[in-house]
């Protein structure tokens, strides 16, 4: 096992994996921007290194910083946490290269699963279905039109190299879609520095269902189970839970030996999620890959009793799975919400700033992975995501009513600050949450209800 590992990220998934290092015994080295300075990371580890100024990409996204970093300080590993150089094979070879192990899949593995459409012919190899689509990046809009009218509208022009929600529209029908794919190539362009795209067919009224897998070095694969995300706007997720309401257990078993299926002929190693879209008749289909831990890991983690960091660390020390699929038992139920510091009433734009009051819920069965505290200043140049509110219970209907006493105990407050923790509260409220079995376009609809409701 490591004896130091240094945390290649901020903000609560640093937290997160330093406390699982300190349990394991694991000398922890944080890394930090200008703006990060104060970061709660930085009180937690053992040593901690400035890597360079607020923007990302002159800190966090600077490979040669975060591996003078790691090599000055004498660490062993490199946790790259979700976001930034998570998924990111220079990255992950440059640390090989060092003589650093990366936690996370090989280089290549995350290189053929991070580009999307090689993924989706990947996955095809493998038997698990994929929707209708191109075999790859489309060359021209003409090339593209002629997929797409192929496949049948309407249809999702997706970044090969998008993520986070962001790289994709959906196209209603044959007249928009040129705009819509000359639009994606360059918001592609903008945002990953690659321009390649793909089309598919959307599915809409679709459930977001992804599988969380472990796969060690010599091809032991398992799942632990199915989490619900369709709670999302702009599909970027709000709230997740498992195990998903109203899913027939016979197509939960079939997702999960689909993703092992996939997971295993990809070569993956590592803690890693396949996820998928389930239409209203019950079939699915493959979406995506992700080769990292993920910010809704802890709802896997409620229901399984299993540490999927300290699993990871067992994987990248060369240790075989600890887990067979027998082994992997789920109890009860879990909900995470996402407390972003946002305002819902203005769109959803990020409220950065001093936290005067920060008071995060607790009691039973209630967990809160966060970076906040009171006289924390939140920065405006990252991810506005400030905590995760996590509760388990018995069973569904006693999550949601302990979700939303939690939900009410939360306080966060500072000049201009504004959080999701009310609109989260409204959703987990609605009947149609409460009743299970929602879809993607869940979100859309509360809020055109509160604009109803405000014009009234």
């Amino acid at each position: 096992m490591f004896t130091k590992v240094l945390i290649a990220n901020r903000g609560e998934i640093a937290v997160r994996v330093a406390r699982t290092c300190r349990e394991m015994g694991i000398g922890v080295v944080a890394v930090y921007s200008t703006e990060d300075r104060d970061s709660a990371v930085v009180r937690l580890a053992d040593e901690s290194v400035h890597i360079g100024p607020g923007p990302a990409r002159r800190s966090y996204l600077n490979i040669p910083a975060v591996v003078e970093a790691a090599l000055r300080t004498g660490a062993d590993a490199v946790h790259p946490g979700y976001g930034f150089l998570s998924e990111d094979p220079d990255f992950a070879e440059v640390c090989v290269d060092n003589g650093l192990v990366f936690v996370g899949p090989p280089a290549d593995v995350i290189a053929n699963l991070g580009d999307k459409a090689a993924a989706r012919v990947l996955m095809a190899e493998a038997g698990v279905p994929v929707l209708p689509g191109s075999t790859g990046p489309l060359r021209t809009a003409e090339e593209a039109l002629g997929v797409a009218d192929a496949i049948g509208y309407p249809v999702i022009v997706k970044a090969v190299a998008g993520g986070g929600g962001r790289g994709m529209r959906v196209v209603p029908d044959r007249g928009s879609f040129t705009r819509a794919y000359t639009e994606t190539k360059a918001q592609a362009q903008m945002l990953f520095g690659d321009g390649r795209v793909y089309v598919e067919r959307y599915l809409p009224d679709a459930r977001h269902i992804e599988v969380q897998v472990l796969a060690d070095r010599y091809g032991n694969v398992v799942h632990l189970g199915e989490r619900d995300c369709s709670v999302q706007r702009r599909h970027q997720k709000l709230l997740e839970e498992s195990p998903a309401s109203r899913l027939d257990a016979g197509l939960v078993e079939k997702m999960g030996a689909a993703a092992v299926r996939g997971a295993r002929w990809a070569g993956y190693v590592g803690a890693g999620t396949i996820e998928f879209l389930v239409g209203p008749d019950g079939g699915f289909h493959f979406m995506e890959a992700n080769c990292r831990i993920q910010v809704e890991h802890p709802v896997t983690e409620a229901v399984t009793g299993v540490d999927l960091v300290a699993e990871q660390f067992r994987i990248a020390a060369g240790e075989p799975l600890s887990l067979r699929q027998r082994d992997v038992v789920a109890r009860g139920a879990a909900i995470e919400c996402r407390v972003n510091v946002e305002d819902p009433e203005r769109g959803f734009v990020p409220t950065p700033g001093v936290l005067d009051e920060f008071v995060p819920s607790g009691g039973p069965f209630v967990r809160v992975d966060t970076h906040g505290y009171a006289g924390y200043r939140v920065p405006a140049a990252y991810d506005s995501l400030l905590a995760k509110l996590v509760v388990w219970a018995p069973d569904r209907a006693q999550a949601v009513d302990r979700m939303d006493r939690a939900l009410a105990e939360f306080r966060v407050a500072g000049r201009g600050v504004r959080t999701t923790l009310e609109f989260l509260r409204h959703l987990t409220r609605h009947p149609e949450f409460r009743a299970g079995g929602y879809d993607t376009t869940f979100v859309e609809r509360v809020l055109a209800e509160r604009a109803q409701d405000h014009t009234e």
